[in-house]
């Protein structure tokens, strides 16, 4: 059977197991569309939540940008893992006892205005949005490999899976759909990189084998590994060479911004019990960090083997030739990539060999004019083929490939579903129901989530064909917008009765603006190309790059929040009352003096 054959069978079940669960557990109320009926045990919401949470970003980006940068990207492990840990410990069991549908409705009822429920939900679309952005980029990167159709089909498709489960399922269907989603996805990234990392090191645990020793040389594999890339004029590996205070901010960002994402914190509300949600939140840590921790030995494994095959017989040897590319099958996942426009090589001085090295690094630029090259002849590596690409480097089965296959459209659709739950939960129960229609019929408000997120798709799915990074660079800005808006609302929301309906909606705005501009000068005003004034090679504000801003932010957030609060009218008593009775645990009795 050929590969497109396997990939067609992996991929067509995955999408039939996901239909035919979205429309075994379809919403029938508005409880079940928003909450899924609020009786989802802890370990299968955890479950979905991971689902939720690993998207293309994690999926298929992240180890490509580990792999290309090496210690300075782990900012993306750090960041996104601790942010989970804000998460369960500040918002989660909190939001639960709230008890509303919504993070926007929270906000509304917290500050007692109408106006911060509506700027909530500008801050949870556009956050929502620019993630989409990314998680249709993946569709597209996957698509177009896996089924070998051009990016703009394959997100075409893509958006009609995801229409079919999200639209007629709701939050219930959504959940049951992701958990299994989690299952496919989880197998996919683990299966191959236990099988290269037995290739590479004997060990089949990858993150234990990342610290191993390297079979075919005997020394550490990280140590081999630092020392072929600084042959080749690249950083080491596992150096820190960024600069540290970007690297502390889009550490932060990340942190905060993932305790602020709307459609992380929704999946709170679908459980039981205010119990339930922290136990919900340590499930999710379990089942992401069986990805998260694997991640790294995925990225460095993936660079090992790439380079080793464009210099095959070590880095003072001869470089690739045009004809084992051509005619050798170690090299079909170069010719089947380069299909895709996102791999491509030029022998640009002729002599039949394919050079991979920095050549913007003056030692190596010496070294190339000596031996008659002319700049790197890799030319195009895009960083979202590398998870999806790794099977193939390693010259693994083809059920693999499959498997690869339809884990990695699992990711993003899985996010993109529960982005568009939000978007429109934000629209339809806090837009029409909570400001322009209060007495909208169950039915009618059901029809309008619906209505908004089909236009929601066709948007993201528009937007998705030219985004303004990488996929997980794309999250992390829309990480940066959720933790400069979103999250400081909830925090100063729970745990501070000083902040009235003015300073809370001050501050949203505030943060969400100041945020947005950095980043449109940066990546282009509502990304679109050329029009930025600056890059993140050269940012406006000395080392602070687009990505890490959101820390920024949400410092400017909670000082405007603070004094436009300090100069208006105190929050009402009941309010406060409102947010003790949340914060203090159940049955909690007056201390006593014995």
């Amino acid at each position: 059977m050929d590969q497109f054959t396997l990939n067609l069978l992996f991929v067509g079940a995955s999408f039939a197991l996901y239909i035919g669960i979205a429309i075994w557990a379809r919403a029938g109320s508005t409880s079940e569309f928003y909450a899924a009926g609020r009786g989802v045990h802890p370990v299968t919401n955890g479950m979905a939540t991971a689902a939720d949470w690993m998207s293309a970003a994690s999926f298929i980006s992240m180890a490509g940008l580990i792999a290309f940068t090496g210690y300075d990207n782990s900012t993306f492990l750090m960041g996104w893992t601790g942010g989970y840990v804000l998460l369960a410990l500040l918002l989660a069991p909190y939001l639960r006892k709230f008890g509303k549908f919504t993070v926007s409705e929270f906000i509304g009822d917290r500050f007692y205005s109408k106006t911060a429920r509506m700027v909530a939900v500008v801050c949870l679309i556009v956050a929502s949005t620019t993630y989409v952005i990314g998680q249709m980029t993946g569709v597209g990167v996957a698509f177009g490999r896996f089924l070998e159709i051009s990016n703009t089909s394959g997100l075409l498709i893509g958006a009609c899976v995801v229409f079919a489960y999200a639209v007629f399922g709701g939050m219930k269907g959504v959940t049951y759909t992701q958990v299994a989603q989690y299952v496919v996805l989880i197998m996919a990234y683990t299966i191959p990189a236990i099988f290269i990392s037995l290739q590479l090191t004997g060990n089949p645990v990858p993150a234990l084998g990342l610290f191993g020793d390297h079979v075919a040389s005997g020394e550490p594999l990280l140590a081999k590994l630092d020392q072929i890339v600084r042959e080749l004029g690249f950083n080491e590996y596992t150096t820190h060479h960024s600069d540290t205070l970007n690297m502390v901010l889009f550490t932060l960002s990340l942190m905060i911004g993932t305790a602020g994402l709307p459609h992380v914190i929704m999946r709170f509300f679908t459980v039981p019990r205010v119990a339930d949600a922290r136990w919900s939140a340590g499930w999710a840590l379990v089942f992401i960090a069986l990805l998260y921790l694997t991640a790294p030995a995925v990225g460095a494994m993936a660079r090992l083997n790439i380079t080793e095959l464009m210099w095959p017989n070590g880095t003072d040897a001869q470089a690739v030739s045009v004809e084992d590319i051509a005619n050798n099958p170690k090299y079909d996942w170069m010719q089947t990539w380069q299909k895709t426009g996102l791999l491509d090589w030029e022998d640009k001085n002729g002599d039949g060999r394919i050079q991979y090295y920095n050549d913007a690094n003056a030692a190596m630029q010496e070294k190339a004019a000596a031996n008659g090259w002319t700049g790197n002849e890799l030319t195009k590596f895009n960083r979202d083929i590398l998870v999806l690409a790794n099977p193939e480097i390693a010259n693994l089965p083809g059920w693999v490939i499959g498997l690869v296959a339809a884990g990695g459209l699992a990711a993003a659709l899985s996010t993109a579903a529960g982005l568009l739950l939000a978007i429109s939960s934000a629209v339809s129960h806090d837009l029409i129901k909570g400001q322009l229609n209060p007495n909208i019929s169950e039915k009618n408000e059901l029809m309008a989530a619906r209505v908004a997120m089909g236009v929601a798709i066709v948007v993201a799915t528009y937007l998705g064909l030219n985004p303004p990074g990488f996929a997980a660079q794309t999250v992390a800005l829309a990480f940066g917008l959720a933790a400069a808006s979103i999250f400081p609302a909830l925090m100063m929301g729970i745990f501070s009765t000083k902040i009235n309906n003015h300073g809370a909606v001050a501050g949203m705005l505030a943060g969400l603006l100041v945020t947005l501009v950095y980043i449109f000068l940066h990546k282009g005003w509502f990304f679109i190309p050329d029009t930025n004034s600056f890059t993140d090679a050269d940012p406006l504000l000395g080392t602070i790059k687009s990505t890490s801003f959101g820390a920024i932010g949400a410092m400017i957030n909670f000082t405007v929040a603070y004094v436009v609060a300090s100069m208006t009218k105190e929050t009402p008593q009941e309010i406060k009352d409102l947010v003790e009775s949340v914060r203090v645990p159940k049955g909690a009795g007056a201390a006593t003096d014995h």
